[in-house]
């Protein structure tokens, strides 16, 4: 998939920018007050099940932080194995649970999973999210790959 250490980095820079994106929404979020995603509001009853709205958005603000520390990871990956192969598998999870997100966002706004709330009423920012949540996944996909190819291990001394 990956042929060079620079596509891994960009591609780790591109997951980072995904991360950063996905925090900054949050935190503006957490400012209004609201639960959801940008163009996918929560339903009134979510709001019954969350005590605090604002510490709950900060709370997934501090979780996109750390995504964009770990994808920041695999732009040069650490030359220990052990850490370095800790930063892939906890890459890959993110990818699971943010991929995850994509496609149930996803499914939400095209109407097919009616069960995961009512289509976006702004259907311009909903794209625009899934847009912005389906590259921060490629790109740290391409990311995590890189980081774990042979080549690449050989070159740091790994």
């Amino acid at each position: 998939m990956t042929r060079s250490p620079r596509t891994r980095r960009i591609g780790a820079l591109t997951a980072c920018a995904g991360a950063l994106a996905y925090t900054v929404s949050k935190i503006d979020l957490a400012r209004e007050g609201e639960l959801g995603m940008p163009g996918f509001p929560a339903p009134q009853e979510a709001y019954a099940q969350v005590a605090d709205v604002t510490a709950a958005q900060l709370g997934n603000a501090g979780l996109g932080l750390l995504m964009a520390l770990v994808a920041l990871l695999l732009v040069r990956p650490p030359a220990a194995r052990s850490f370095r192969w800790a930063a892939i598998a906890v890459s890959w999870a993110g990818i699971a649970m943010v991929g995850a997100g994509v496609v149930g966002f996803g499914a939400r706004a095209a109407g097919v999973a009616p069960r995961l709330g009512d289509t976006p009423p702004d259907m311009g920012t909903a794209l625009a999210a899934l847009v912005v949540g389906a590259v921060w996944v490629a790109g740290w996909c391409v990311a995590a790959v890189g980081a774990g190819r042979r080549r690449d291990r050989i070159r740091s001394g790994v």
